[in-house]
């Protein structure tokens, strides 16, 4: 069941996806940004309560994202998705979203061989998931 303010002709199925990509960034910012605030002297004072306030925050955002996406996309809500499916697709996502992240935020982050092996693996676990 989407809710009224979400639905803008898309299909549950990829506003779904939408809102889980959306969360993730949130997500990824709430849990990473602060290395990243601290490496440029931002948030190097900061205590570490006021750091985490900062970063429950930003994860509230996350959940304003997330929660929607898993009740309108779970097939027990009316939803496309498996809860397998769903938690499978979140993962994939999030490390997506992390990735880009790192490259974009972090100097000196690289990919070696055994991550894109990685990658590949997560695709065929994308793959299993979805088989009929």
């Amino acid at each position: 069941m989407t809710p009224s303010f979400l639905s803008l002709s898309i299909s549950p199925a990829i506003l779904t996806v939408i809102l889980l990509v959306i969360s993730n960034v949130f997500m990824t910012f709430a849990w990473y940004g602060h290395l990243k605030l601290s490496q440029s002297g931002i948030s190097t004072n900061w205590p570490l309560i006021v750091v985490i306030l900062f970063s429950w925050g930003i994860a509230l955002l996350e959940y304003l994202c997330q929660v929607p996406a898993n009740r309108m996309g779970f097939e027990g809500n009316g939803g496309p998705y498996s809860l397998m499916q769903l938690k499978v697709m979140q993962e994939v996502i999030t490390l997506v979203v992390f990735v880009i992240f790192s490259a974009m935020a972090f100097e000196g982050f690289e990919l070696r061989w055994n991550h894109y092996l990685a990658g590949l693996l997560l695709i065929g676990a994308v793959y299993l998931v979805f088989m009929k």
